[in-house]
């Protein structure tokens, strides 16, 4: 129904609108009596078989909302009655910013993909505050962190310091975002990467030190990082009290599309996501899991489309998976496919000679709703 009602609706508005109307149809489920029970009912899949314990964090199940959608955790409890084990809030900047002009995304729906070069707009970090402060009921929340737009460079920790220190209580985990939406004309050496992260990073790590609470600290890398690249960022994993990495954002490339070069030049830059991603997300999750020995948390997000792309990432190492996307294309159907697709993997690997099934589930059986268009 998704594919042949809703987003074709969908598909009509204009995408940041009808992003908006969804984010704000799941906070009416939360303030209608019933009507998170109602939405978990739809579409929530729970099965022991689900459940993931990763950096100290109990997981319901290992699909998660990435950055992007939810900026200012307006939804939260939404999200989770739709079926999510976890949301990723942000990306968060310390004062209110617009982005960038729209328009600012575009649909590829040859490609299953999208155009997006947003500018990181989030309403700061106060409103954040207020969302975050509300009961989610053991919903997991990441909050993913970055730099104002206006902040010089050489500024930029202080900005995700200020963060850190304000969200330190209400967030389960920090992703700190270092990618960006604007191109660079070569990438800076391996010892700028590394020195660049590092400032960035041990102010955050000192801060951590004196607090009765751990909040693991992850590091979200580029799938136009080279492979070299890649390794430094493993190696500073390994090397600092780094937790782990989210692989990956969205990519400035724009090989072997089939959407014509007319369109694509329309749309303009931008990182690009959705299907093209998955095969280089794949990659660089392998890679990060193998340098590091498997002994590090990865979370794998691009290009997740389907249960068949999900289990892909969780066999090269990923620990738990992001969507966001796949949403667009496939509606809340994709979350639970994943999950379905993950209990019958668990229970044909306990009972190798029963048939692969997943019914006993507590998912009915009604029509999905629409996923975020961000």
């Amino acid at each position: 129904m998704y594919r042949s009602v809703i987003r074709p609706i969908l598909f009509a508005l204009h995408i940041e609108r009808a992003h908006r109307t969804v984010v704000w149809l799941l906070r009416l489920a939360g303030w209608l009596p019933g009507g998170l029970w109602l939405l978990s009912r739809c579409f929530a899949v729970r099965h022991p078989a689900l459940g993931r314990e990763v950096f100290g964090l109990h997981f319901d199940n290992p699909v998660g909302m990435a950055a992007g959608v939810d900026r200012s955790g307006e939804a939260i409890a939404g999200w989770g009655a739709a079926g999510f084990g976890f949301v990723e809030v942000g990306t968060l900047t310390p004062r209110p910013q617009p982005g960038n002009p729209r328009p600012r995304i575009y649909r590829l729906p040859k490609d299953d993909a999208m155009i997006h070069r947003t500018g990181l707009p989030n309403r700061g970090l106060e409103v954040a505050i207020r969302h975050l402060r509300r009961p989610r009921k053991g919903m997991v929340v990441g909050c993913n962190i970055g730099r104002n737009t206006s902040t010089l460079p050489e500024n930029g920790p202080s900005d995700y310091l200020k963060l850190f220190r304000n969200l330190y209580q209400y967030a389960d985990y920090f992703t700190v975002h270092i990618c960006c939406d604007n191109p660079v004309e070569q990438e800076p050496s391996l010892e700028e990467v590394r020195k660049e992260i590092l400032r960035i990073l041990d102010p955050l790590f000192d801060f951590r030190r004196g607090q009765n609470q751990y909040r693991p600290i992850m590091l979200k890398v580029s799938p136009d990082m080279s492979d070299e690249t890649v390794d430094v960022v493993t190696d500073i994993l390994i090397e600092t009290p780094l937790d782990g990495i989210v692989a990956t954002d969205g990519t400035l490339g724009r090989d072997g599309l089939k959407t014509s070069r007319a369109a694509v030049g329309k749309a303009g830059s931008g990182r690009l996501s959705g299907a093209p991603l998955t095969r280089r997300a794949v990659e660089i999750v392998r890679r990060i899991h193998t340098r590091s020995g498997g002994n590090y948390p990865i979370i794998g997000v691009g290009g997740v489309m389907s249960a068949d792309d999900a289990r892909a990432m969780f066999a090269a190492g990923a620990d738990l998976v992001q969507v966001c996307t796949g949403l667009v294309y496939e509606g809340p159907r994709l979350v639970r496919d994943i999950c379905r697709a993950l209990i019958a993997d668990a229970e044909a690997a306990a009972n190798p000679a029963a048939p692969e099934v997943a019914e006993n589930t507590t998912v009915a059986e009604t029509p999905d709703t629409p996923a975020s268009e961000n």
